[in-house]
Order: C-alpha cells, then sequence, then structure tokens
C-alpha cells in the first residue's frame, strides 16, 4: 500500500505560512523518507548574489543527507537578466545550473529572447528536463521545441510524484513576437492564450488528469505565470480556481515572494501556492512527509558548496575582463526603486528611465526616444560605473531601431503603455499599477488621468488593436530643436528611437510601431547606447540632473 495517498493529503494537510532560516549544516538530524522539493523561479542570472547557486548546492546536499528523495526545479527566468546570460547567450547560466543539479525546469518568457533555436540548444546541453504542457507547436517542419514534455512523473520509493510545466501565455506579447512566427510572419507556437482562459485550464486539466490516470499520487505544477492583476486570467490563482486534482503550485513571473498562499481550486479543495521572488533570496522548499503532510515555506541559508562556488568563479572570469572596464563617473545614484523599495519604473518616471530614454534620442538623433520599463532591470551606483553596470541596467542584448512613425502611433503606444497605471503606485508596500510596457520617454511630456478607464483593447496575444474615443493620456507635447514644446500632430510623421523589441518586433503588445520604415536597423546593443552617450553626449559624467525625474510624465 502506498504510504502517501492524495486522501491522506487532504485530511492532514499543513501549510508554512513563514519564512524558515537555516543556520548552517546539522540544522535537522536523523535520516527520514520525506520528499523535498527545492524549487527557484526568476534567478535572472544572479549566479552568486543572494545565496547563489552555490548556497542552494549546498542546501541541496545537506537535504541529501536526510532524505533519499530531493528533487531540485526552477520555475523559469534564470538565463537572461544579466551580464553572465547576455555575454553567453545563455549558456554560462545553463552550464552552472547542470553544476548545481537541476533535475526539471519551466520556460520562463525570458529563456526564449535569444531565439527558439538557441532555447533549443540551451534545452539540449541542459540536464534538467524542460516541461510545458501548454505549448502548442502549429508549424508544417520540425518543432525545434520537441523536447519539452508536458509532465513528468518521479518515483520516490512507492510514491509517484507527477510534476506539470505550464507556461504563461503572456510570451506572444512579453517576448519579441518574431521569436514565435515562421519566416511568413505567421505564428507556428502559442500557449493556449485566446479568449477568457478557457482553453487554457482545459489543457492544464487534461495533463493533469493524464498524471492522474497514470497513477500519479501527487500533482505538481511548475509554472511560471505570476500573480500581478494583469496577467488575469492567465495568472497561477486563476489557474488553481479553474481546475483541480493540483496539489500544489510552485510560481514565478511576477517576482512575487509566497511563502505558502491558499487558494480554493474549482471543487473547493484547497491550495497552496508559493513562490521565491527573485535573485535567489530564497530557496523554496516543498515537503511531503512520510505521514502524509504537504507544506510549502521558504529558506534563508548562508552555507557555500565549494566546488560549486569554483566553477562560477571560472565561468566569471571568462568574461570580466570586458566587464570591467571603465565607462564613466555619475555623480549621483539612479534607482528603478522609490526610497523605500517599491519599483516604480513599470508605472512611474524615474530618473534612470530618464537617463536611459534620452541616450537613446542622442545616440540616434532621433526626435523622441521611449524605453519600456520592463527593459531596466537595475540600479545605478554613484562612483564609478563599468560596462558591466550598464549590462545589468539594460541586460537583454536588444539593439538600437528608430522608426518613422505618425503622430497617432505615438498616442496609440502612450495609451497601451499606460492602460495600467493607478493613482497611487504603492499600496503602502507593493507596486501596484505595474506594466512591463510601462514607457520611459525622452522629447515629449504627457498626463495620465486615472480617473479615465483605459480603453485599450487587445487581441488574443496581448497585441494591441484599438481604443476609444475617452483617453487616459492627455497634453502630449513634442520638445522641438530650440528646447520649447508644442503640441503632438497626430498627422505629422516622427522619428522614434527604442529597441528592436519594440520597433521592430512589437514587444509588450506595442505593436504600432512594426513594419514602419526605419532610419536605423539594429545599430549598437543597448549596454553600447548608454556608454557611448555617458561618453560622448555626457562628457564621461551623469550629472545632477538626474538626481530626480524630470517632470516628463505626470499622473494624476
Amino acid at each position: 500500500m502506498k504510504r502517501y495517498g492524495r486522501n491522506i493529503l487532504r485530511a492532514v494537510l499543513t501549510m508554512a505560512a513563514t519564512l524558515f532560516c537555516v543556520c548552517g549544516c546539522g540544522a535537522e538530524s536523523g535520516k527520514t523518507e520525506d520528499i523535498i522539493v527545492l524549487y527557484t523561479n526568476d534567478v535572472h542570472c544572479a549566479v552568486d548574489e543572494n545565496i547563489g547557486y552555490a548556497g542552494l548546492a549546498a542546501y541541496k546536499k545537506q537535504m541529501e543527507a536526510k532524505t533519499p528523495y530531493v528533487t531540485l526545479v526552477d520555475c523559469g527566468d534564470a538565463i537572461r537578466g544579466g551580464a553572465i546570460g547576455m555575454v553567453s547567450k545563455g549558456e554560462y547560466p545553463v552550464q552552472i545550473m547542470n553544476r548545481t543539479g537541476y533535475d526539471l525546469a519551466v520556460l520562463g518568457n525570458h529563456e526564449f529572447d535569444y531565439g527558439i533555436e538557441r532555447a533549443a540548444a540551451l534545452l539540449e546541453e541542459a540536464s534538467a528536463q524542460y516541461l510545458g504542457c501548454n505549448i502548442r507547436y502549429l508549424g508544417d517542419g520540425e518543432n525545434p521545441l520537441a523536447g519539452v514534455k508536458p509532465y513528468q512523473i518521479e518515483s520516490y520509493g512507492d510514491t509517484d510524484v507527477a510534476f506539470v510545466g505550464v507556461c504563461t501565455p503572456e510570451n506572444i506579447s512579453s517576448v519579441t513576437s518574431s521569436v514565435f512566427r515562421d519566416e511568413a510572419g505567421q505564428f507556428v507556437y502559442d500557449f493556449y492564450g485566446e479568449g477568457d482562459g478557457a482553453s487554457f485550464y482545459g489543457q492544464v486539466q487534461e495533463t493533469v488528469n493524464t498524471c492522474r490516470e497514470k497513477g500519479a499520487d501527487y500533482v505538481i505544477v511548475l509554472a511560471h505565470l505570476g500573480v500581478d492583476e494583469d496577467s488575469a486570467p492567465f495568472r497561477s490563482i486563476d489557474l488553481i480556481e479553474h481546475t483541480d486534482g493540483v496539489d500544489a503550485v510552485l510560481d514565478g513571473h511576477s517576482h512575487s515572494v509566497i511563502p505558502c498562499q491558499i487558494i480554493k481550486d474549482k471543487s473547493g479543495r484547497e491550495v497552496p501556492l508559493s513562490s521565491t521572488g527573485t535573485g535567489l533570496a530564497y530557496i523554496g522548499q516543498l515537503t511531503i512527509t512520510s505521514g502524509g503532510n504537504l507544506t510549502t515555506g521558504l529558506i534563508v541559508y548562508p552555507g557555500k558548496d565549494e566546488e560549486t562556488a569554483g566553477y562560477i568563479r571560472e565561468i566569471q572570469a571568462n568574461f570580466e575582463e570586458d566587464l570591467d572596464r571603465v565607462a564613466g563617473h555619475s555623480e549621483i545614484p539612479l534607482s528603478i526603486s522609490s526610497g523605500t523599495g517599491v519599483r516604480l519604473v513599470r508605472s512611474r518616471e524615474t530618473s534612470i528611465g530618464d537617463f536611459c530614454a534620452d541616450a537613446y534620442r542622442a545616440v540616434s538623433g532621433a526626435d523622441i526616444g521611449v524605453l519600456n520599463g520592463g527593459g531596466i532591470r537595475a540600479d545605478l551606483p554613484a562612483g564609478e560605473i563599468i560596462c558591466g553596470d550598464l549590462i545589468g541596467v539594460q541586460p537583454f542584448g536588444n539593439t538600437l531601431c528608430v522608426a518613422k512613425v505618425s503622430g497617432q502611433d505615438i498616442l496609440d503606444a502612450l495609451e497601451m503603455a499606460n492602460r495600467a497605471v493607478q493613482a497611487e503606485y504603492s499600496d503602502g508596500e507593493n507596486a501596484v499599477g505595474e506594466n512591463g510596457g510601462f514607457l520611459q520617454v525622452s522629447g515629449i511630456t504627457f498626463t495620465v488621468d486615472t480617473t479615465v478607464a483605459s480603453t485599450v483593447e487587445t487581441d488574443d496575444n496581448g497585441m494591441f488593436v484599438s481604443c476609444g474615443n475617452a483617453r487616459r493620456v492627455k497634453d502630449v507635447m513634442v520638445q522641438q530643436t530650440d528646447g520649447s514644446y508644442a503640441l503632438l500632430d497626430p498627422r505629422r510623421t516622427y522619428t522614434v528611437a527604442s529597441q528592436d523589441y519594440l520597433i521592430k518586433k512589437g514587444g509588450d503588445g506595442l505593436n504600432m510601431f512594426m513594419d514602419k520604415p526605419l532610419t536605423v536597423d539594429e545599430g549598437m546593443a543597448d549596454y553600447e547606447i548608454l556608454e557611448t552617450y555617458i561618453r560622448e553626449n555626457l562628457g564621461g559624467v551623469i550629472g545632477k540632473e538626474y538626481e530626480k525625474p524630470q517632470g516628463r510624465i505626470t499622473v494624476q
């Protein structure tokens, strides 16, 4: 008779709702037959920050000394977001994950940033089995991602646990959409993201049912969905509420710190949801005890595995020389967050956003510079700035493009970008009203009236379609050559500088610039734009003019 029956779990389910601090080896004693699933998400190339992969490897070894049943999983966005990923196009992070001992993983949206063919090559190199039950290939030829399985059932003694992979349907709009198209421009991949989510829930439910039919005692969903309101109806919360038969959901995408949140599923059964935040600040741990209890919680662990740490140092030595090159000096720090640590760059004008957008406009000579807030990922320190710092700010390796667009296109882009903005940017603790496509701008000013409900309409892939007559964005002014400002003319043609991600590929659903005439087509890389601006336009010094946001975006 199997020890870990699903009915037993229902009867004695307990949840850990706090963070746990494990203070070194030997924190617990004695051998057990507990099943331990260690999980990470949204590491974003933080290979040696916070706990780091060396700390994770050490904690994994500690757990393996206590039970033979340890599995390490990742819930996406591991290989992009830092210099070590950009320089190697994801290869270095995959190699470090192999050394750390990952067993299973899910494709986050940033696993696609280097393109489908590159993603396929990295999956081939990865030791972990990648999962994704809602990746649908629509092409005629061979599927490069055929190695991704919908689920995997692992046996722990006489207990079977199914792991089901779920990718965010937002991939179509949050990743450069051309990644999922063929040469003719037709989509050859989708993620069941159409309509109200019914087909998405149905696909996951079908996979869960298959796992149960194959004898799984537990079903654990490894998801990259997140809990942001703007992601509905494709949040992990929505998934739980519209399915049944899932015992726990381990999540990523929204960078949320969730030790354990209880959500009732379609049948009214309580399901724990957990997520570790970002950057390996925590290790997630799901435990199924020999008595049938299931707990989730987040671990803070100070130890390091020296073999893994040494391996990371070897990889870092391969590119540190370029990263350490001095790019300039800053008189003030530039931050993506408020003074209290609330992220602003996805819902408000920021000084670092002004700096980046200015760089694109100045280096290109365009009328206007725009940059999605979701692509600005780190602060810049005061003092000496090295190239590695700039790569940290713009880590995705996008390239400069300048398009000739109409004033109406710009108005539509601003309306799309500000559709989620709220009157307050924080609920007192966390950011609200965020959208990765929120635009930091240069050469224009405008007001966002949050009393006007957004009338933006998007298609099933999150791409802009239209918006009504009631618009939130008002009083759009364009800077003239003499420094004065004049009202934007919807019929006039302007040059707009941004990244290929937005201009050519419709990133974040901002497709109104796609297929417009280009005066610059994939020029210098994003971090090179920042370095060039500092050196050639600012004389090597970021001055105090960037100490505060410059009043380009007013939210009322």
